[in-house]
């Protein structure tokens, strides 16, 4: 009797599962950004969040949960409770580089997340202060190898993408400029256009309306192509700096153990969301490239995040980057 009744609760607990599912949501859904506002992660999560919001029926609502590169804002939304109310703006540094430079990470990327969809890909750009004493790429690597111990570079924390891309620039280059870290890359762009701090490597979203104003310096982007935002901008490539091509990604997450009809419908919003032509323009007008079909299925975003960790570990092991 006490296998049938334990069967039958089973039995029970999925049915409710199933049910719970068919009405999600019935609520509004908290997305959490690991960040601060204002950088390439919250700005990607509410032009996404925006439109997802009207094809649920729920109001995705915003939390900002900055520190330790992203990654306490992650732990928290990876422990919360797998019912599709509380989901996640994950990106290449919390889900690719983490895990290298964190030796203590309370997750796995690649195993403690039902991954939604990929929402944006985000090309990384190398700039400076307005008044940084170099006028293009090959002046500024000239004054870096000279300077390098004068030489301070922002980022939004270790383990963010501007660390990441950052600690990879350095290693391209072989200068060691001052690290100056901020919980998140509006507060450090803040710094760079008020020139307390030299320069950084950043996420196009963030940096395109700020080069496009004059406020900083944009010496080349890590494409092999330029960007049709900045198309005065040159590649690393044309700049004379071969090796580093690099771009960054962001990507929706829900914990482990989320009901795969809640993911299915997360993504249907997802898919949506880039489908829309206010959407897909507000992205595309920051720089941001819009992900392959493949990019946007749950699976797809499983490889890349399987990809990314096996990509980055070498090359932040090799550069000795670590969060401690």
């Amino acid at each position: 009797m006490k296998k049938v009744a334990l069967a039958l609760a089973a039995v029970a607990g999925l049915a409710a599962t199933g049910a719970q599912a068919q009405g999600y949501p019935t609520r509004p859904i908290t997305m959490i950004v690991p960040f601060a506002a204002g950088g390439p992660t919250d700005v990607i999560a509410r032009i996404v969040g925006d439109h997802m919001s009207r094809t649920l029926g729920q109001q995705i609502v915003i939390e900002n949960v900055a520190g330790a590169g992203g990654t306490t804002g992650i732990t928290r939304a990876a422990q919360s409770q797998p019912d599709g109310y509380t989901i996640m703006m994950g990106h290449m540094g919390t889900h690719g580089a983490a895990p290298a430079l964190y030796p203590n990470l309370k997750y796995d990327p690649t195993k403690d997340f039902a991954p939604i969809g990929v929402a944006a890909g985000t090309p990384i750009v190398i700039v400076a202060k307005k008044d940084f004493p170099a006028n293009d790429l090959k002046g500024f690597l000239e004054y870096l190898k000279t300077n390098s111990d004068k030489v301070n570079m922002a980022h939004a924390g270790v383990g963010s993408v501007s660390h990441s891309t950052g600690i990879f620039f350095n290693s391209v280059v072989k200068v060691k400029p001052t690290m100056v870290a901020y919980r998140g890359t509006g507060p450090a762009l803040n710094d760079l256009m008020a020139n307390t701090v030299d320069f950084m490597t950043d996420q196009i979203v963030n940096v395109a309306p700020q080069i496009q104003g004059n406020n900083i310096k944009a010496f080349a982007i890590a494409t092999p192509e330029r960007s049709p935002v900045l198309p005065s901008v040159p590649t690393t490539k044309e700049a004379g700096l071969e090796g580093y091509e690099v771009s960054a990604w962001n990507a929706v997450f829900a914990p482990k153990g989320t009901p795969p009809d809640v993911v299915k419908k997360l993504n249907d919003a997802l898919v949506k969301s880039l489908d829309d032509e206010n959407t897909k323009k507000r992205l595309l007008d920051l720089g941001g490239v819009l992900p392959s079909a493949t990019e946007r299925t749950p699976e797809g975003l499983q490889k890349l995040v399987e990809s990314e960790v096996a990509r980055w570990t070498p090359v932040l092991k090799a550069a000795g980057a670590t969060a401690e």
